[in-house]
């Protein structure tokens, strides 16, 4: 991997950092190790991942939002940053605000110990109950209904499920602000319409949150409820990833000006943002220990594939000598057989050469063979005889070659006396006369 040293040390090549680059510009995310980030999450595909990142901005659930197993929400209890703002007609204070605040206790208690024994019921007897409404239609119902009463001019709000704002949030390492909206509250009107519609607030918010909101009188109203245990309203709770676990950092219940507003969102910021610089280099480090693994594996694979194929082309040597040693034994015993066979047939055709006529009879020939190894040979035959016992006479010699021909010297010409021959012809027809010198041709040779 051709890697270059001037990357701001994130160990990218060259056209991952001008990706990078584009991506920034694109997106106008200011941090860079985010831009590289998402970039990886996409495979380095700058369109998808600029595409997804203008969808979030505009509130839409990313491809990634899923509701089948939603992130675990806990509360650090330790370091959690808690404000609250008594109602301003007073009723948060007093006898009349600790008995609201006892009751609200008491009641949520209780109902998250009903819903708790509901659902293990159940699970134990196997029910399964539909939801009576859509989620989705429910947050987006509160939105229009929200921007009808109040105005258009507030954060971007998340178009999705708590479920799938929190794998969002987990996902793209964002801090995730959580709005819970009551009619009944005192100061929820004009925490809208002041604090929300402020354009430092919108703008900050939308900086560096995901935004999300709901009625608490609606069905995910109430399970946000649960999840998020609030219970004064207006009411914002601010969750980030700690721990590998969707943690509440931080509550603000009741009013909040704009710039109260702003600061507490500042310094949970300030505070927990070092959270996500960890998670981010931990995943940038699994990345790279998993792009290194897979080098790895890929050039383990590649040896592997090599040695096998070594290993094949040796068994394909290994058969193909087998199979030239085996053919050439074939080949060699079949010459025997052939050999063993024109040996036999050279025994037997001893006795289809006729006797050998006197010199002094009339119709005599004598005849001299010159073999193609230099020997001579002589014979006398009847004018009578046929040239197969020409053939049958060269044939029988231990020297005569297996498949010959036999010619004359002048004219030249080939005499047919194989016995195969369709015509046999006398030597008188064949035009030997009293003496005659022929030549033996192998041809085999």
């Amino acid at each position: 991997m051709d890697y270059i040293g001037e990357n701001g040390g994130l160990g990218l090549t060259t056209d991952q950092t001008e990706k990078v680059l584009q991506f920034q510009d694109l997106t106008g995310i200011e941090d860079i190790t985010i831009c590289r980030d998402v970039l990886q999450r996409h495979q380095w595909n700058l369109e998808v991942a600029v595409q997804e990142q203008l969808n979030i901005k505009e509130g839409r659930p990313s491809v990634y939002a899923s509701e089948s197993r939603p992130p675990a929400v806990v509360s650090d209890h330790l370091g959690q940053h808690i404000y609250y703002t008594p109602p301003t007609d007073g009723s948060g204070s007093g006898i009349k605000g600790l008995v609201k605040t006892v009751f609200s206790f008491m009641w949520n208690m209780c109902y998250n110990t009903l819903i708790t024994i509901l659902q293990l019921s159940r699970r134990l007897l196997g029910i399964e109950f539909r939801p009576r409404t859509d989620p989705v239609q429910e947050v987006m119902e509160f939105i229009a209904a929200y921007e009808e009463k109040y105005s258009q001019q507030h954060p971007v709000f998340y178009q999705g499920t708590f479920s799938q704002v929190l794998n969002d949030a987990k996902r793209e390492l964002r801090f995730l602000l959580v709005y819970l909206h009551s009619t009944n509250a005192t100061d929820t009107d004009a925490f809208c319409r002041d604090t929300l519609a402020n354009p430092d607030i919108i703008r900050y918010v939308n900086q560096h949150f995901l935004f999300w909101g709901c009625s608490i009188n609606s069905d995910e109203g109430q399970r946000t409820i649960n999840a998020v245990k609030a219970s004064h309203y207006p009411f914002l709770a601010v969750l980030v990833l700690k721990e590998n676990r969707m943690t509440i950092v931080a509550r603000m219940e009741g009013y909040a000006d704009p710039g109260l507003l702003a600061q507490r969102l500042r310094s949970v910021v300030s505070e927990y943002e070092v959270n996500l610089v960890s998670a981010r280099a931990d995943r940038f480090e699994a990345s790279v220990n998993r792009s290194l693994r897979s080098q790895q594996d890929e050039a383990f694979m590649e040896s592997l594939r090599a040695d096998q194929e070594k290993e094949r082309r040796r068994e394909e040597q290994r058969r193909q000598q087998e199979e030239e040693i085996r053919r050439l034994e074939e080949e060699r015993r079949a010459e025997e057989v052939r050999r063993e066979s024109i040996a036999q047939e050279k025994v037997n055709s001893v006795y289809k050469v006729p006797e050998e006529p006197p010199a002094s009879h009339p119709d005599a020939v004598h005849v001299v063979f010159k073999l193609p190894c230099g020997t001579r040979l002589e014979r006398r035959f009847l004018k009578s005889h046929s040239l197969e016992a020409v053939f049958y006479f060269v044939f029988c010699h231990p020297n005569a070659p297996d498949s010959f021909e036999i010619m004359t010297n002048f004219p030249r010409r080939v005499l047919n006396c194989r016995p195969d021959n369709a015509k046999v012809i006398t030597l008188e027809q064949a035009g030997l006369k009293n003496k005659e010198v022929l030549f033996v041709n192998d041809l085999d040779a």
